[in-house]
């Protein structure tokens, strides 16, 4: 099972103060693979991102990475396993460089905070690393620009660039294109899609286009609970989603 399922949670579960966020929920994310968590606001899919990757302990339930029972590990241990959450552990340094930015990822998987401090031959070699991510991503035009100047959707990409950097296994993607113009949206799209060739990836997002786009599973939370699971053809036809999407009047 853990040969064809990367991650899966069991009676997942999380209670605040008596009110229930995440009820009993069971994913299977299968290995090699695009899932997408989509839902209502309110459906519970930030909280299950946090209690995936450790932000939040679960009330109930267990989660398995790779088979590996990791219901009570510690963030960084979980990343240290492959699986890295992009947009929220991979900040972007505003005022370094892009290529900078991507050379500090570099460091910490590698596990030398001080690189600065080494030899010119020791940076080089990273830098031949971080070029050819900065390429991997479309920002090889942008290597000696200020991160802070660099456009949203650029921003997005170098934020895609400094997870690549650690090497994930899984990559969980937080609403990859929210506040996007069309063509940004499009361009992180096809990236995503690039780097999912060889990795597992679990994306939180809003833009059903996109979802429909990328995505080889989709499971559909409302109220803190799994209501429907398939493709985009299944689930966009499912009288509960389109009633948790729309009311009851469109069922």
């Amino acid at each position: 099972m853990a040969d064809e399922y990367i991650l899966e949670t069991r009676s997942l579960a999380k209670e605040f103060k008596g009110f229930v966020a995440v009820n009993g929920v069971d994913l299977k994310i299968r290995r090699g693979r695009i899932h997408a968590l989509i839902g209502p606001n309110g459906a519970g899919k930030t909280t299950v991102f946090n209690l995936l990757t450790k932000f939040l302990a679960p009330t109930r339930g267990a989660i398995l990475y790779n088979g590996r029972d990791i219901t009570h590990e510690r963030p960084a241990h979980i990343a240290r396993r492959g699986m890295v959450r992009s947009f929220q552990i991979s900040a972007v340094f505003p005022h370094l460089t892009v290529l900078e930015n991507v050379r500090v990822a570099l460091q910490r998987r590698r596990g030398h905070s001080l690189d600065f401090w080494h030899s010119a031959k020791a940076l080089d070699a990273l830098n031949e690393r971080a070029r050819e991510l900065l390429d991997s991503v479309g920002l090889s035009a942008y290597a000696s620009t200020v991160a802070v100047e660099l456009p949203y959707g650029r921003k997005r990409a170098l934020e895609i660039a400094t997870t690549l950097a650690l090497e994930p296994e899984m990559m969980l993607l937080d609403e990859p294109t929210a506040g996007m113009t069309h063509e940004d949206v499009e361009r992180i799209a096809a990236l995503i899609k690039r780097v999912a060739a060889d990795r597992t990836v679990l994306m939180v997002e809003h833009n059903l286009s996109v979802v429909a786009d990328l995505s080889n599973h989709i499971t559909v939370l409302a109220r803190g609970e799994v209501i429907a699971e398939g493709d985009y053809a299944q689930v966009s036809k499912h009288p509960a989603v389109i009633q948790a999407y729309l009311g009851a009047e469109h069922g």
